[in-house]
């Protein structure tokens, strides 16, 4: 059986060399570090629209404007470029709203990409404003008062929730802001932005902007037979015990 799961993350391997790009990831630079988001086909509402505006530029120089530990870092607020000091901010708007695109299967574990949003009866996305999830672990308990307080009943997968306890997340939100992508490389970036003093509006002291840009395609075939790599020692690594 090892054999045969060598020989098919060897062939896996090689296949990604020919390959075209399954997924389009996103690179977000901060002076905290710098973090690669995989974007999901199944968001494509979301994904669009987002790689529009990353490729506009209209992300560079804004901040991660409201932070809290062992939750998520937020931003994307157009009108952070100019903020001064200790201006409250996270009211920025384009003017249209990115209809809600839930799928059971894309959840706030730790590392995801999500879009902010206001209280719209819809849950429609604010068109710019997003968060990637930082969170924690929690215990069967914990997972069991979430689902009746405030995921009304709706029961979080076994599989999730196997990741909720072990890798950690923020479940509560699960189904209720839409989940777009996921962090594949630098989660110790969300960690490093995380950990910052902020003030009384959850804003960090030290300004944090950001740079984001579309990975180009042979970048984005690099990056993908890493991962692939990467899975491959995890299972024998597995595989192992």
């Amino acid at each position: 059986m090892k054999h045969f799961l060598i020989v098919f993350f060897s062939f896996a391997v090689a296949t990604a060399y020919a390959a075209k790009p399954s997924h389009t990831y996103v690179r977000i630079k901060t002076s905290k570090g710098e973090s690669i988001v995989k974007l999901y086909n199944e968001t494509p509402k979301h994904r669009d629209n987002f790689v529009k505006l990353v490729k506009s530029g209209f992300y560079d120089k804004t901040l991660f404007h409201r932070v809290i530990n062992k939750f998520m870092i937020q931003g994307g607020d157009g009108t952070s470029k100019n903020a001064t000091s200790g201006q409250v901010l996270g009211e920025g708007d384009l003017g249209y709203k990115v209809p809600a695109e839930f799928n059971p299967t894309l959840y706030h574990k730790r590392g995801v990409i999500a879009a902010a949003r206001d209280e719209n009866p819809e849950k429609n996305s604010n068109a710019s404003q997003f968060y990637l999830v930082q969170g924690r672990t929690y215990s069967d308990e914990e997972l069991d008062r979430i689902e009746q307080s405030r995921l009304k009943g709706r029961k979080i997968p076994a599989e999730q929730r196997q990741v909720y306890k072990t890798v950690g997340g923020t479940p509560f939100l699960d189904q209720n802001y839409t989940v777009f992508g996921e962090i594949v490389k630098g989660i110790e970036m969300v960690d490093a932005i995380a950990d910052m003093k902020t003030d009384g509006n959850d804003r960090p002291l030290e300004d944090v902007r950001m740079e984001l840009s579309v990975l180009k395609k042979r970048d984005v075939k690099k990056l993908e037979k890493e991962l692939i790599k990467q899975a491959f020692r995890q299972n024998l690594i597995m595989n192992a015990r």
